[in-house]
């Protein structure tokens, strides 16, 4: 019961850092391109390299990498973790499982969005 707490507790930490990094991101670089979802997934990746190496050398408190890895980066971008899995796929020589893991979250990740954006412009204007 204490993980789901601190990974609840780390997730609303990453969500508001999400919403400041993203509010600032777009303030300086402006509306006209997605800068805040870009700096959050650059900025998580870095996060969670930098942290995964400091967790190696030096192993976190059991209670920590939830409340880090899950909770907070978890909720300030997925990514993060995406990225990390397949880094560690490639440096663990499976240049093959990490060249799907890549084409297949980015291939069927965008067909998701388009399946569904098409799944509910099509059962709304069933209902119409």
């Amino acid at each position: 019961m204490v993980k789901f707490v601190l990974i609840a507790a780390g997730g609303a930490v990453g969500a508001l850092l999400r919403y400041g990094a993203s509010g600032v991101a777009y303030r300086i670089g402006g509306a006209g391109f997605p800068w805040g979802t870009l700096t959050v997934n650059l900025l998580g990746s870095f996060l969670i390299g930098l942290l995964w190496v400091l967790a190696e050398r030096y192993p976190f408190n059991p209670r920590v990498s939830p409340f880090l890895f899950v909770g907070v980066l978890g909720a300030f971008t997925t990514f993060s973790t995406y990225t990390l899995e397949s880094f560690n796929l490639f440096r663990e020589g499976d240049i093959r499982l990490g060249l799907i893991n890549l084409v297949a979250s980015n291939g069927l990740g965008l067909a998701a969005v388009i399946l569904g954006f098409w799944t509910t412009r099509t059962l709304l204007g069933l209902i119409r």
